[in-house]
């Protein structure tokens, strides 16, 4: 007859506090004892239906995606820029967003996450190497478009989500930079259903044919189409619209996400497969190189509560 008995000796390795040091035990502590990231809380209705493991396995294929050795992997500094909350619960919440993706985002191997509120300052940006902007872009003039092309002009990768592309008065020099940016009065948006349909020439889609969100699309912006190499579409309007895109000044990169107005799109593990290879794209870095992020804390189905629903992604 078969028994279960509890050992005497430990799993861990004895001496290994020893070995360790106090600081990198403080870590491993820190480590077997924090909590993983969770989904933001939704207190609004509406929320879309989790994704299923297997869509993800559908764009990263049936192994999970794992950065290179370490030893292989070069620093990445990436600040994050937020600007005070605009909108209602759950809406264009940016402060909740840098605090979740600075979490998320250190905990990348070779990762170091820095955070600004408004425009960073040159100090700041000359200590990063992507500068990713979620906010209404408070503090932006053509002035500081000298900033942002002193930061291209040495490789630096710049990514901006959602109402980040507002360029108040100065709407034509930040297009110039970014390639399209929201002007008020000639610029439209709606909130709901968006299909985004992707273009198979884009390394930041791959995998990608299409996608279903409910979030915001914004359309008739600034600039020229023609300066921008298209990611991702939507219709509206009755002809396609640029909802993702990048664009290349010189060393520098540009990646740009229309969607990402609401909390719940940011813990969509496919939309975050994109933001992800989008950053490693604009810092010059093997795209996938955090893809292993897009889960950790997203919003996804058990292999028991997936039975039955039905993938909102296409797999080309």
């Amino acid at each position: 007859m078969r028994s279960i008995k509890p050992s005497g000796l430990s799993l861990m390795p004895e001496g290994l506090d020893a070995a360790l040091g106090p600081d990198q035990l403080k870590d491993l502590l820190t480590f077997l004892l924090t909590s993983p990231l969770e989904p933001a809380p939704i207190d609004i209705p509406g929320i879309p239906a989790a994704r299923t493991m297997a869509e993800v396995a559908a764009i990263l294929g049936p192994k999970p995606v794992t950065a290179p050795p370490e030893s292989n992997l070069a620093a990445l500094r990436i600040l994050l820029c937020d600007g005070p909350k605009d909108h209602g619960m759950n809406e264009h919440d940016y402060p909740l967003w840098q605090e979740r993706w600075a979490q998320l985002l250190g905990l990348a191997p070779e990762v170091k996450v820095a955070i600004a509120h408004g425009f960073p300052t040159p100090e700041a940006m000359r200590q990063a190497d992507v500068i990713v902007f979620f906010s209404d872009n408070p503090g932006w003039s053509a002035e500081k478009g000298n900033d942002l092309r002193q930061f291209q002009d040495r490789g630096g990768g710049l990514v901006y989500l959602h109402f980040a592309v507002d360029g108040h008065d100065a709407a034509d020099s930040l297009s110039r930079q970014i390639g399209l940016a929201w002007r008020a009065g000639p610029a439209r948006f709606r909130h709901g259903p968006l299909d985004l349909a992707f273009d198979a020439s884009s390394s930041i889609a791959h995998g990608f044919s299409h996608l279903h969100l409910y979030d915001e699309s914004y359309w008739e912006l600034q600039g020229d189409e023609k300066s921008i190499h298209l990611v991702a579409s939507g219709v509206e309007d009755g002809r396609p619209r640029p909802l993702m895109w990048t664009k290349e000044n010189g060393a520098g990169r540009v990646f740009v996400s229309i969607p990402g107005h609401f909390t719940w799109t940011f813990d969509d593990p496919l939309f975050r497969i994109l933001i992800l290879r989008g950053i490693c794209w604009v810092a010059h870095q093997p795209e996938d190189r955090l893809s292993e992020l897009a889960t950790i804390g997203a919003r996804t189905f058990t292999p028991a509560e997936a039975r039955g629903t039905v993938a909102n992604v296409e797999r080309k």
